[in-house]
């Protein structure tokens, strides 16, 4: 079956009042108009979005404006001409300050992190959507991400002599969710599987996109995190933290970290050390991207661990040891 783009939901109430966002996520050039935004209770407060790292001293963010999905480029005079003011280094000061770089080089961890990219215009509205389990998913998605050089490292570490690449995604639940990264073309970025890991290759100023899509008739919500951190508050990963809502028979894509109801902070690849959690003071995390699902409340996900564990323990002749009946025993 076809599946269609559909809206991207948001759940950014408490556990038990739950709402979801909803936007149109259609292509890329097409994400013009915002979708209607449901009344004051029960929208999330600006607190409850990620905030920009405190050592980018960029400009105030513009609001998104629907013609113009980049709206806000990263950098800006400001940062450059306050370290342009600063006084003229001694001759003396110069070496310690040139092996004091080089340490902190030496220090720098190899691969790629997740950093605070540009903004993007990206509406959300809410919609309630209530848990059938509150903190257990029905499904998590690991997705380890660097690139090619380190994930070769990593193949040879576990065993493997070589990583092999394709282009398929990560299906979970025996198919009912499945999730892969796109480029900003929409294709999907380079992936391979070792030692039980799933891993996708990117490489370094990259833009990419979480894709999620449903295969089944019911409507799931989707808690993701990147390098550790929510896409929609910024803070620590946690089950206990609201997401996205993916309609029946459709997919989604989180094209960054939420910063309001109308933008995200665009997903790219970058040095570790200029990473968004690198920059919030954790790198411990990065390189993995994490997507949890729950089922709602009230409708049955028909394809639990006891209905596929009947379905592998079906008996065609359950009767077989059976005695055979009185005038057939001879």
């Amino acid at each position: 079956m076809n599946l269609v783009k559909s809206s991207a939901c948001l759940l950014a109430l408490p556990i038990l009042a739950c709402v979801a966002c909803s936007h149109q996520n259609a292509a890329e050039d097409a994400r013009t108009a915002p979708s209607p935004m449901p009344s004051t209770q029960g929208e999330p407060s600006g607190a409850e979005f990620a905030e920009r790292p405190s050592a980018m001293n960029d400009a105030p963010e513009p609001a998104p404006a629907p013609a113009s999905p980049e709206a806000a480029p990263r950098g800006g005079a400001a940062s450059r001409g306050a370290a342009a003011r600063g006084s003229a280094p001694s001759a003396s000061a110069a070496p310690a300050r040139d092996y004091e770089a080089r340490e902190k080089k030496a220090e720098e961890r190899p691969g790629l992190g997740t950093t605070w990219g540009e903004t993007r215009t990206s509406y959300v509205s809410n919609e309630r959507f209530d848990r059938a389990d509150a903190s257990h998913p029905f499904a998590l998605v690991s997705l380890n991400y660097n690139d090619a050089s380190g994930i070769q490292a990593m193949a040879r570490r576990m065993g493997n002599a070589d990583a092999s690449f394709g282009s398929s995604g990560v299906d979970a639940a025996q198919g009912a969710v499945s999730v892969r990264l796109l480029d900003d073309s929409g294709s999907p970025l380079p992936s391979t599987n070792f030692a039980g890991r799933d891993y996708v290759a990117g490489s370094d100023g990259q833009r990419y996109v979480i894709q999620i899509e449903n295969h089944t008739g019911n409507r799931f919500e989707a808690v993701a995190s990147v390098d550790g951190l929510d896409v929609i508050d910024g803070q620590g990963g946690s089950f206990a933290k609201r997401g996205y809502l993916i309609n029946p028979w459709s997919s989604l894509e989180i094209d960054g970290f939420r910063r309001s109801q109308a933008a995200v902070a665009a997903f790219r690849f970058g040095a570790v050390k200029d990473s968004y959690a690198a920059r919030k003071g954790n790198d411990r995390n990065v390189g993995v991207i994490g997507v949890a699902f729950f089922h709602e409340a009230g409708t049955s996900f028909p394809w639990t661990e006891r209905e596929l564990e009947r379905r592998d323990s079906a008996n065609p002749f359950p009767g077989f040891a059976a005695p055979p009946p009185p005038n057939l025993a001879r």
